[in-house]
């Protein structure tokens, strides 16, 4: 039964993708919780004209979005088996909650569901499609889960749910935890979201790459060592061709003149590679060039979360909207 899912919403100053978001949430539900993490645009009116349980995060202390999960968990005023999890500027399908709340109740061991999530606007930007593309991956068990997503209470109560000093990465982080105690992580053949990235500037994609940077290099530090040897493979990819190459490629010029500056070609053959795996498509041809300047980001947010460890700093918040 429905009921015994709950729903827990986060956001700020989602305005009407948020009067969306709740108005996806399936009728015949448990608690509706939204976690607001200081709107100013009138949110809070707006969930709770919805009939949801508004929790206000307090922003004396650092956001992050696991701390809001965490406060949504917390605010749930009947017992329920599971969460339905979603970011404010998401709607869900309607046919997701009925299937992934059956998919857990028939498999007891399997603590997280989640389905296709789609970038409502693909056509407004090659960014918005990048994150479409991102979001496609493989159906059947896997490793990992994103912040839409079905959970069971009994396994996160288990593991202790998000860990809220992390500023991104929390739900892959979480799902690490969660297959070192025995339980699994599944991913549905069906819809269950659109998003709306709203991804139209570069200077927007530049932080979400940063942010993923971070999250790949602190996620190496936390998960890195074997078997799991979370974040390690991104990280070096992210060293290697956003830091590595670069200064090589100063070095060899200082040392032996202009002409070997032309190692700088090695991007954009690159970018040709990957195009031409993926079939040489405009989209492909999109994706190849952003994945490839990405690197230079997301190094630049594994550098910058070690720098900060090494000084002893809190993390700060990476926004892209």
């Amino acid at each position: 039964m429905t009921t015994r899912t709950a729903t827990v919403i986060i956001g700020r100053n989602e305005g009407a993708r948020l009067v969306a978001c709740l108005a996806s949430v399936p009728q015949g539900m448990g608690d509706v919780v939204y976690v607001d993490s200081g709107s100013t645009d009138g949110s809070i009116a707006a969930a709770q004209a919805a009939g949801a349980c508004v929790i206000p995060l307090d922003m004396s202390q650092p956001f992050t979005a696991a701390r809001a999960r965490n406060a949504g968990i917390t605010a749930l005023k009947t017992p329920h088996d599971y969460i339905q999890f979603i970011d404010g500027d998401c709607t869900l399908d309607p046919e997701w909650v009925p299937k992934a709340h059956k998919f857990l109740t028939n498999q007891p061991d399997v603590a997280v569901v989640c389905g296709r999530r789609r970038e409502r606007f693909p056509s407004h930007s090659m960014y918005n499609r990048l994150c479409d593309f991102e979001w496609n991956t493989p159906v059947g068990e896997t490793k990992a889960c994103g912040g839409d997503a079905l959970m069971r209470l009994e396994a996160l109560n288990a593991v202790g749910g998000f860990n809220p000093s992390l500023i991104a990465g929390e739900e892959p982080e979480l799902c690490v935890r969660l297959r070192a105690a025995g339980w699994r992580v599944w991913r549905l053949d069906a819809e269950m979201t659109l998003h709306d990235a709203a991804i139209t500037r570069f200077g927007q994609f530049w932080q979400r790459a940063k942010r993923s940077g971070h999250a790949f290099a602190e996620g190496t530090v936390m998960h890195g060592d074997p078997p799991e040897r979370h974040g390690v493979e991104q990280t070096r990819r992210a060293l290697v061709w956003g830091a590595g190459l670069p200064l090589g490629i100063v070095a060899m010029t200082l040392i032996f003149g202009p002409s070997a500056f032309a190692l700088a070609l090695v991007y954009p053959l690159q970018v040709v590679r990957l195009a031409m795996r993926d079939g040489g498509t405009r989209p492909a041809w999109e994706r190849s060039l952003l994945l490839t300047i990405g690197k230079f980001a997301e190094a630049r947010g594994a550098l910058s979360y070690h720098m900060r460890r090494l000084r002893g700093r809190q993390a700060e918040l990476i926004e892209y909207k």
